[in-house]
């Protein structure tokens, strides 16, 4: 039984669900933005959102985004539009949202906000190679000048609070992880959040991408375009570089330097705190847990992860949440005896063994294509 009010079509107020957001809905909201639109519209993948490509009648397309209910303010999603203005105006390669005709760049239908951008084509790259690594390190470091120029109020920042007390907050809620398995987790997330918040007490922080994989660039004709500021957060700028190059091993620690190197020629990269990368790794393992804790009701989750929330699961989880605790605490321990950095590289003066890892382990809405 649907719960959209079947006069108005409207969600009901305390719903996250995107429920009545048909493609007839779909097209309403675009042709509210003054465009006029073809009966087509293509649902793109995303699941904390709802991401539509939509053809107008002269033939170009433009994406409908459709934010989740409930999560965002509307203050929260205007700083997204204006940090994405400011990057536009600095020439960066990112998709603008376009005005509406009343000169706004947000407006909602039945309760749901929701924005209209251009469509820029291309492919997340299958790989980087040194050349794309250093292109990568400019552009972001061009990012972060922008970042820094303003705060972001009302967006969280990236700490322990938001990362790991709100996704156990959420965990709880949703019940599944219970008796041992729920001390062990607890402890692991509890120590890690601990770590964290001490390696990154009094560094810098400013307005960063957050959530920068390569599922998150977008590669056409040899130009690079950075996609989806919906995480925006302020945080260490560390982050933008070890979610781009996740890998631990000894050629992801040279291309790490890469990165730096051609970040430097715009911006100052402070080398101690790469001792960061790994806290903030375990951060966001809590923080996916928690998301699809937080998701569980929404039945696109049950079918996108249908292994969620089991005892196989959980132990999995866990054994990986206290591995990745040892390993943040070894390199929290190396960089301190090592004169956090002293000889340029901190953390990737001890590189461990290769590691494959899963997209999926660490990326929001990842989908293999």
């Amino acid at each position: 039984m649907s719960n959209v009010d079947p006069a108005s079509g409207a969600v009901p107020q305390g719903t996250d669900l995107f429920l009545g957001l048909t493609p007839e809905r779909v097209l309403h909201a675009v042709e509210a933005a003054g465009l006029a639109c073809r009966p087509l519209c293509y649902p793109l993948n995303s699941f904390e959102n709802r991401v539509y490509e939509v053809e107008l009648e002269d033939g170009s397309r433009v994406v409908a985004k459709f934010y989740r209910p409930g999560r965002w303010s509307r203050e929260q999603i205007l700083e997204e539009h204006a940090f994405l203005q400011e990057l536009v105006d600095d020439e960066l390669s990112v998709c603008a949202v376009r005005p509406f005709p009343d000169g706004s760049t947000l407006q909602r239908i039945d309760g749901i906000w929701y924005s209209i951008s251009d469509r820029r084509g291309g492919r997340a790259p299958d790989e980087l190679d040194d050349g794309l690594v250093a292109r990568l390190g400019m552009l972001v470091a061009r990012l972060h000048n922008v970042g820094a120029r303003g705060p972001a109020p009302s967006r969280p920042r990236l700490d322990s609070e938001h990362y790991v007390q709100r996704a156990l907050h959420w965990i709880d809620e949703e019940g599944s992880l219970r008796g041992p398995l729920e001390a062990r987790y607890r402890a692991a997330a509890g120590a890690l959040a601990e770590l964290a918040d001490e390696v990154m007490d009094g560094v810098p922080t400013h307005r960063i991408h957050a959530d920068l994989h390569l599922g998150n660039v977008l590669l056409r004709d040899g130009e690079l375009r950075l996609l989806d500021f919906d995480d925006f957060v302020t945080g260490p700028a560390v982050q933008d570089m070890w979610l781009v190059l996740p890998g631990r091993g000894a050629e992801a620690l040279r291309q790490q330097e890469i990165f730096i190197e051609a970040y430097e020629r715009f911006r100052p990269f402070d080398r101690q705190t790469l001792r960061l990368v790994e806290p903030l790794r375990g951060l966001r393992m809590v923080r996916y847990a928690g998301w699809l804790a937080r998701r569980w009701h929404d039945p696109a989750f049950k079918a996108g992860w249908p292994h969620f929330g089991g005892e196989e699961f959980w132990l999995g989880e866990t054994t990986d949440l206290e591995e990745q605790l040892r390993e943040a605490q070894r390199a929290v321990d190396s960089a301190l005896r090592q004169g956090e950095g002293t000889t340029g590289l901190g953390t990737a003066l001890s590189p461990q063994p290769e590691e494959l890892l899963d997209n999926k382990d660490y990326f929001w809405d990842w989908e293999d294509s």
